[in-house]
């Protein structure tokens, strides 16, 4: 009796001692953290083991995105504040902003004007003081910020156009009213320049306060001007933005909550001279640009080379992406780019110049060049999505595109017509020396496609690579679960579930299937991230884009893209390399070096020949099973945990169906059979019996068929270069593929000489002779000169001739003589 009392006893001290443990153990100071009794992690939501104060010090907040330009309000969810309190919201440890509490007691911070995009780091003091809450804010370039989150400039060409010919009259603007919290507002003009040395560390970016436009009006969404031309030194900022907030601030207060609207050339704002007479004062500062630039690095040597086709560009998604300016899926308003119906920039800045890349291409999908037209692809001495680092000159999102790039164009191609300046600086890159990128799949019961081109099954349960690539840092792994019957029971065959995957230091990206169907879930280092309210994240070391719940593109800085789709209750995951990789990979996507004798290389070396059994294949892929400790999942859940985690990699004990039967009377054969035809009919059918579903079945046709496409539409194509016209003549052709052919024909007074077709041949070269036009006269001369020397010729000749016969008939009647003699 008394040891059951004192058993219990011992039982409830130990109860209460870790109830004390669990409250002493605080998130404060830990968020992200794994505590020894509770989690501040944010897996701990859905595993139950959060600290008590952990959403009190690890925020989450709504919105939790906004213009880089600042100004946006957003709310912290879950903390109630004290109203005495003092809010200051400091970003990246340095920026600080005020916050306010609003009636119910819910704290509230103004995000502040940054020179980056991405997830910034943003911490909170209630007393002025400490700063222990913490929380991440997205900065979003603005030209991919919704409209409904900024001021829209109402038929953007006047304002872009004002004081051009013809280009006048009264300016409107229009704002969503619930973006300011205030009856009255102001509106300011702010512009931006960069100052110092260029490429220098004093080259540095700023922002300023430039002038009001109008103060103490009423905040309902609308403001109309006639603008006046500016006096210097105003008008010497011919980039900015218009920014509308509370009228109770001060003029030109920074980091105030506000909406902006997006950079553009300030036309409408610019000096008298230049409504006098646009055309002179752009060509003066077209010229000045062009002496700039001769001074400035040369970053053409270091871009990548565009795409020789749409097709090409639109496959290559690692390292291109749809520029969303002259977008195909939109329409194609291509207001730069006449005559384009697509264009894409490459993804990343060049290494050492952090310059951009631009591929415009036509209805027939061939690439659009400067030198055919205004309406070409051109390189950026400015990426316009900006490049890590950031912050400094040319890295800033957006602004210094348009200081080097936009800008110029203006001066040179839009407000006056001297474009030559302009494409003599930023020429289209052709395609000569662009080397597609290889695709391989992992998709249906699983089913694998290598990047040079093999395909085996690989029904194993667990956790494997499917690509490691040391050298190059890269890891993408693959977790596959049974695929689940109709009726509720487990089948013999396994899907692809989720996806994990990193290079060298960047985030870890996660990509999995969710409850709801063909939705996928994205976690970055372990946190689900957010795509209802931007599209494109700008994360470290790696972009990932999503614009429907069913599509995840993630890539890399080494131009490596994983491509997933969720279809048919199945993930179709494409890794797209670059020829960087070349001889770089291992695991269930195989060895990629154009060889597929040798794609199937085990975990210890030996290679595999693909036509082996099924069950040698299986044993394969179980080698490729990763480890707890090289692990990039997330283990999230109970079962997560228990399958996976406290489980074998690969599960020994689950044996698939290494084959199936097909049998003309089962009720799916002749669905089947309808669905599952031509090649990789294989794959279809096999999936359909043992999932004995057809929508799985279909998926997986489809995604065998989308896979094929992208190979196809990434094959080589060979390009023999740009063609000039004749000087004095015309070309007929702007494609330079193989195949293509070029005429030329020459002006009025002018003849061809060399070949008036040439066709781009196999080997890159352009057949024929280099042509060119002769001028009537100068040819006249010429054949004249020829034909004058041809009769001198024929002239000496004869005279010649005749000597010659003279001086044989003189021999001979002397030799007469002598014999007669």
């Amino acid at each position: 009796m008394w040891t059951e009392k004192i058993t219990f006893a011992f039982k409830v001290l130990f109860l209460l001692s870790w109830i004390a443990k669990v409250h002493a153990q605080t998130c404060e100071g830990h968020c992200g953290q794994k505590r020894e009794i509770c989690s501040c992690h944010a897996t701990c939501v859905s595993l139950r083991n959060c600290c008590a104060d952990y959403r009190q010090f690890c925020l989450e907040i709504s919105p939790y995105s906004g213009t880089m330009f600042g100004g946006t309000d957003f709310t912290v969810l879950h903390v109630t504040f004290n109203h005495s309190s003092r809010l200051i919201c400091r970003f990246s440890g340095e920026i600080e902003t005020d916050g306010y509490i609003d009636g119910d007691g819910r704290g509230h911070c103004i995000s502040p004007l940054l020179y980056e995009t991405g997830w910034i780091p943003f911490d909170i003091s209630s007393d002025g003081v400490t700063y222990n809450r913490h929380g991440s804010w997205l900065s979003v370039h603005s030209g991919k910020l919704d409209p409904g989150f900024k001021v829209t400039l109402e038929n953007a060409t006047q304002w872009q156009y004002y004081g051009t010919p013809g280009i006048g009259g009264t300016l409107r603007m229009t704002w969503n009213t619930s973006l300011i919290r205030a009856d009255k507002v102001k509106v300011e003009l702010w512009g931006y320049r960069e100052l110092g040395e260029p490429y220098s560390d004093n080259w540095l970016p700023e922002w300023e306060y430039l002038y009001t436009l109008e103060s103490d009006l009423p905040n309902n969404g609308e403001f109309s001007f006639v603008p006046k031309p500016s006096k210097k030194p105003f008008s010497e900022w011919e980039l900015g933005s218009v920014r509308v907030s509370h009228s109770s601030n001060s003029d030109g207060k920074w980091n105030v909550q506000a909406a902006w609207s997006e950079d553009h050339a300030l036309a409408w704002h610019l000096e008298e001279s230049f409504r006098q007479d646009s055309n002179a004062w752009a060509l003066d500062k077209c010229l000045k640009w062009d002496e700039l630039e001769r001074n400035l690095p040369n970053f053409l040597n270091e871009t990548i080379d565009c795409p020789c086709t749409l097709a090409q560009a639109r496959a290559d998604t690692g390292r291109f992406h749809t520029d969303y300016g002259c977008d195909i899926e939109k329409g194609s308003v291509c207001t730069y780019h006449p005559g384009s119906v697509h264009c894409v920039r490459a993804i990343q800045a060049s290494p050492k110049y952090a310059a951009g890349q631009q591929c415009c291409y036509d209805s027939t999908g061939a690439q659009v060049l400067t030198s055919d037209s205004i309406g070409g692809s051109t390189p950026d001495r400015g990426h316009d999505w900006g490049s890590p680092p950031y912050k400094k000159p040319p890295r800033v999102p957006g602004v210094s595109h348009w200081l080097y790039d936009v800008l110029s164009f203006y001066y040179c191609c839009l407000w006056s017509d001297n474009c030559h300046y302009y494409f003599t600086h930023r020429p289209s890159s052709d395609c000569r020396t662009y080397q597609a990128p290889k695709a391989g799949i992992a998709f249906g019961d699983p089913h694998f496609i290598t990047f040079d081109g093999t395909s085996y099954t690989f029904n194993g349960k667990g956790e494997y690579y499917l690509v490691l690539a040391p050298d190059k840092g890269l890891t993408v792994q693959g977790r596959t679960e049974p695929v689940k019957l109709e009726n509720g029971s487990l089948g013999k065959a396994t899907r692809l579930s989720a996806l994990a995957m990193k290079e060298n230091a960047s985030d870890v990206i996660e990509v999995r299937l969710t409850d709801h169907e063909d939705h996928l879930e994205v976690l970055r280092n372990e946190e689900a991230l957010s795509f209802s309210q931007q599209s494109w994240l700008d994360l470290k070391g790696v972009f990932v884009f999503s614009s429907v719940p069913q599509n995840v593109t993630v890539m890399f800085p080494t131009g490596a893209g994983v491509e997933v789709r969720a279809r048919g209750g199945a993930m179709a995951a494409t890794v797209l390399l670059p020829r960087e990789f070349h001889n770089q990979t291992l695991g269930l996507l195989g060895q990629m070096n154009d060889d597929p004798t040798d794609d199937l290389v085990s975990s210890d070396g030996v290679v595999v020949p693909s036509d082996q059994s099924p069950e040698l294949l299986f044993k394969f892929g179980a080698g490729w099973a990763i480890t707890n400790e090289t692990s990039l999942f997330t283990y999230d859940t109970e079962h997560l945990l228990n399958t996976y985690y406290f489980a074998p990699k690969h599960d020994p004990g689950f044996v698939p169906a290494f084959s199936v039967h097909e049998d003309p009377n089962d009720p799916l054969y002749a669905q089947m059979s309808k669905i599952c035809f031509g090649p990789g009919s294989w794959f279809c059918k096999y999936d359909t019996l043992s999932s004995q579903s057809l929508v799985m079945g279909n998926a997986t046709h489809v995604s065998f068929q989308s896979h094929m496409s992208i190979v196809t539409d990434l094959e080589p194509v060979v390009s023999c270069g740009w063609l000039a016209p004749p000087k004095n003549g015309q070309k007929e052709g702007t494609t330079y593929l193989e195949g293509a052919k070029v005429t030329f024909s020459c002006n009025k007074g002018y003849v061809l000489s060399g070949s008036s077709e040439r066709t781009c041949q196999m080997d890159g070269q352009w057949s024929g002779e280099t042509t060119h036009c002769v001028s009537d006269n100068v040819l006249g001369i010429v054949l004249g000169s020829v034909f004058a020397s041809m009769a001198l010729i024929t002239m000496i000749a004869t005279i010649a001739i005749h000597n010659r016969k003279r001086k044989r008939q003189h021999r001979s009647n002397s030799k007469v003589i002598f014999e007669q003699s």
